[in-house]
């Protein structure tokens, strides 16, 4: 398979990160590692997208505390960044709705519609938010226009493709290379995957969105049993083809994912945070005097 036709793909990872750990960091490397070994995607981008604080997670600090923490664990990557979209809205926002939000903005700007998994788009495109003075979206190198289509985008068969800039408010530039087909895959863990099975949980519809429309990639923890818990749901059953797990070395280095434990560390002066959470966010966690009491 050639470079132009694999599958390019923005990992979407949504959550409370309260705080983001360096196991979230690393489900993204995974995710990425194990996509490349299937010689069929180019991941081209992640996005972390914390929760917003109407959410009502008992403990969970401010959305301005969880998006600076979040940029200071990203600070050294060069293709996960934090969009703030969610934070920024008047209310919660389901996972679904995250999706589709940029699935929706990529169809206003390119002209091309991310309609499901097997007919995917082309174009990457991040949020910004809302009650702000409007943002160029795209910014570009090369003179393309502001509104490009799939076909300029692509241009000629083994040319060179424009650089695509997304501004990344309220922060740097964070740049894509645009190639081949998009996809937006929810990065999630496996407790998620879970969660699916859970009667009442999840509305139904969407669910069928998310698995169906987009597709999901799972990191496992502790051993857990994937194809156990997707047999549980009938939807998850129906869509088993959109849903890929990571599969990679029994020896890959994995650092804890769970925000709890590395609060429950926090508050008991637990040395063994720092395997937990990078420093510069322990930094500002210190500075800031989050998570201290028990109560968040």
């Amino acid at each position: 398979m050639t470079e132009t036709t694999k599958t390019h793909v923005i990992l979407l990872a949504c959550g409370s990160f309260n705080p983001i750990t360096k196991g979230h960091i690393q489900m993204f490397e995974r995710a990425r590692d194990y996509l490349h070994k299937t010689g069929r995607f180019i991941v081209i981008g992640g996005i972390v997208s914390p929760v917003h604080d109407s959410y009502g997670k008992q403990g969970l600090v401010s959305s301005r505390h969880r998006l600076i923490m979040c940029q200071l664990a990203v600070q050294n990557s060069d293709w996960i960044r934090v969009d703030p979209w969610e934070c920024y809205q008047d209310t919660w926002q389901t996972t679904c709705s995250v999706l589709e939000h940029h699935r929706d903005l990529m169809k206003r700007v390119t002209g091309c519609i991310l309609s499901n998994v097997n007919t995917p788009s082309m174009t990457p495109v991040i949020g910004q938010p809302q009650h702000e003075t409007p943002q160029p979206i795209y910014q570009n190198n090369n003179n393309m226009p502001t509104k490009p289509t799939a076909a300029k985008i692509l241009g000629k068969v083994g040319e060179s493709l424009s650089r695509i800039c997304c501004v990344r408010p309220p922060v740097e530039r964070f740049t894509f290379v645009g190639k081949g087909a998009l996809r937006i895959l929810l990065l999630c863990g496996s407790d998620l995957l879970e969660s699916f099975c859970i009667p009442g949980l999840w509305n139904e519809a969407d669910m069928e969105v998310i698995v169906g429309d987009f597709g999901i990639v799972v990191v496992p923890r502790d051993a857990a049993d994937t194809d156990r818990i997707m047999n549980h749901s009938s939807i998850l059953r129906k869509y088993k083809n959109n849903i890929m797990v990571v599969k990679d070395d029994i020896n890959h280095p994995m650092s804890v994912v769970s925000s709890t434990k590395s609060r429950l560390a926090l508050q008991h002066g637990d040395g063994h945070v720092v395997d937990y959470l990078s420093q510069p966010v322990i930094d500002y966690i210190l500075k800031s005097q989050l998570y201290i009491n028990a109560s968040g």
